[in-house]
């Protein structure tokens, strides 16, 4: 494996990292809540009368805002080296992990961390450790 220095691009990210911050303390700041997806889409699963706006009008914008900027700025060019199988199954394995670590990596990585949480900074060890370790599994040891 080899890192494409032409794309490497760290303003871009920065300038990412910085708005998905500033979201998340507005988010904190206005509604009171971390801005964990998974908690936010499961809420959506049961909901409570006074939550659901919210919630739908937060998913929503999730799914309107790529649309949005594909109309504007066109579509990036992306390349995903899986099938349709193994997507699945790493959704499903995903969304048990989320279930089983008690939130999702924006919810623990993003805001956790924020909040100095001891349990998120052990579920973002986790979440980095099981990543990295599956990667170098399939490109070093199945590949």
């Amino acid at each position: 494996m080899s890192i494409d220095w032409t794309a490497f691009t760290p303003w871009s990210a920065l300038a990412g990292g910085a708005i998905i911050g500033l979201a998340a303390t507005l988010f904190a700041l206005f509604n009171g809540r971390v801005t964990g997806i998974s908690g936010i889409v499961g809420g959506l699963l049961r909901p409570s009368l006074p939550d659901a706006p919210w919630r739908a009008a937060f998913l929503a914008g999730l799914i309107v805002a790529p649309i949005v900027y594909r109309l504007v700025a066109g579509a990036p060019n992306l390349t995903i080296d899986a099938n349709y199988p193994t997507l699945v199954v790493a959704g499903l394995l995903v969304g048990i992990g989320t279930r089983y670590g008690s939130g999702c990596t924006s919810g623990h990585g993003v805001c956790g961390l924020s909040r100095l949480s001891p349990r998120s900074l052990v579920a973002t060890l986790a979440f980095m450790s099981a990543g990295f370790a599956t990667v170098f599994a399939t490109r070093h040891i199945l590949a």
